[in-house]
């Protein structure tokens, strides 16, 4: 890693964002720094410092940007190598002359996660760590984002660690006793398995973190259903505090699949408000009515809204045979006109709601998050969240610590304790990047974003 790559930083908009920043990392960075960037006056390139000045073409002399450059030498870097910023105007052309200016002076374009890469391979960050990074810069939630940051803070690699040096610890004295059988005391078994119960405990409780973990990064998909005229579009407009959704009394108002973006409990949630549902001869109609239901069996939790007027006709329990294999809410809406008429399907969670005076909406919300619950996806606030591939790791970890439970009460030698003991010890290396192929990392950082 002796090449100097670069960067920008920060996203591209045209007439949006005042500074754009271009990094350079690697051994080449102050030099490339010092052939583009004038600084006036008796300024000192410092560590730690930041200069006032002008980027410049080497050869013409012709400015292209003023700027401010931030110098970070080595091992006091993101990287822990000597790492420029320089900080321009926003928008598109500033930035990316800068850039073009630092690849021609010698400079590379970086990767996706490149810079979080040498982080990683330079010993700043282990993988945990790493991958909470771009889980932070994705974050879709308050939540998300406490979450990503307790990762970042080694919150789970503590752990991790500790419990991965228990089982070299055990490993030690298993081998210990096999090489050296005669001169040792005989293994304290019950100490072993009391050793064993506790790491597998804590790779239990971690575990389970993971559908916990999933939601926050990807949110939770919830489609509002029901026939035409029963008040969906009202209900999202009042449960979004906007008007994203036409809402007349006239059936059949909503065409298409309207979408607003939420945060319920710290959890990201993507509200689908659909077409009504019911036979029509209207050709865009039957169209909105199809994706309607596709909405439907795509999403993650269901409300099924039914007027308060009506009650549960025919046509609703239509569409309820329709959505019944779905996580479903039944939505009593307009109960300030009218008491429920008609028998309800059983075995439902019911809210009641008056969308048009923004009434039931808290109900609605923690009927959402106590369905999230009955899942076994906390919605309790967390210390860490796993993600599938720390799980699938952590998977492995428990199942070779349960085959060495089995070898113990099996009796059989030390020998085969030791083949599962590596296993596991293998799989916790994985979590924190201690055992990992070129390839899986490959995979990991290329989700990132290009200057991260």
């Amino acid at each position: 890693m002796n090449d100097t790559i670069a960067a920008i930083a920060t996203a591209i908009v045209p007439e949006q964002g005042s500074v754009g920043i271009v990094r350079l990392s690697g051994s080449e960075s102050v030099a490339i720094a010092q052939k583009i960037f004038h600084s006036p006056g008796r300024q000192t390139w410092e560590s730690h410092r930041i200069l006032y000045g002008f980027i410049r073409h080497p050869e013409t002399q012709q400015m292209v940007d003023e700027a401010l450059l931030l110098l970070m030498l080595a091992p006091r870097s993101y990287t822990r190598e000597d790492v420029i910023e320089f900080h321009c105007h926003g928008g598109i052309i500033a930035v990316q002359q800068v850039l073009q200016l630092c690849i021609e002076q010698g400079a590379r374009l970086a990767q996706p996660g490149e810079f979080t890469l040498r982080a990683f391979l330079n010993g700043r960050l282990d993988l945990t760590q790493a991958e909470s990074i771009s889980d932070l810069v994705g974050a879709r939630s308050p939540q998300a984002a406490q979450t990503a940051l307790s990762g970042l803070q080694g919150k789970l690699a503590h752990p991790i660690r500790q419990l991965r040096a228990t089982c070299l610890d055990i490993l030690a004295e298993v081998e210990a006793r096999i090489d050296f059988e005669d001169d040792l005391p005989p293994l304290d078994e019950a100490e072993i398995q009391a050793q064993f119960r506790h790491v597998l405990a804590e790779v239990t409780r971690i575990l389970a973190t993971a559908d916990r973990g999933e939601l926050l990064r990807t949110g939770l998909k919830v489609a509002i259903v029901g026939r035409p005229n029963v008040g969906k579009s009202s209900l999202l407009n009042a449960w979004s505090r906007s008007d994203r959704a036409i809402v007349t009394d006239l059936p059949g108002t909503t065409r298409d699949v309207v979408e607003s973006q939420l945060v319920v409990g710290g959890i990201p949630i993507q509200v689908l408000d659909t077409a009504g549902i019911r036979e029509t001869e209207d050709q865009v109609e039957k169209i909105g009515v199809e994706r309607s239901r596709l909405a439907a069996q795509s999403a993650d939790l269901v409300l099924f809204t039914i007027d308060a007027q009506t009650g549960f006709t025919e046509s609703d329990r239509e569409i309820y045979e329709q959505v019944s294999d779905r996580p479903l809410i039944l939505i009593i809406n307009k109960v300030d006109l009218a008491e429920v008429n008609g028998d309800l399907p059983s075995a439902l969670q019911i809210v009641k709601t008056a969308a048009s005076l923004n009434q039931g909406i808290d109900a609605l919300e923690t009927a959402i998050l106590n369905t999230v619950q009955t899942g076994k996806i906390q919605a309790a606030n967390l210390d860490l969240a796993i993600n599938q591939r720390q799980a699938a790791a952590l998977t492995k970890a428990k199942i070779a610590l349960e085959q060495v439970q089995t070898t113990i009460a099996n009796q059989l030698p030390l020998d085969f304790w030791t083949i599962d003991l590596r296993s596991a010890i293998q799989a916790l290396g994985e979590i924190l990047g201690e055992d990992v192929t070129e390839s899986v990392l490959d995979r990991i950082f290329s989700r990132f974003c290009i200057g991260k």
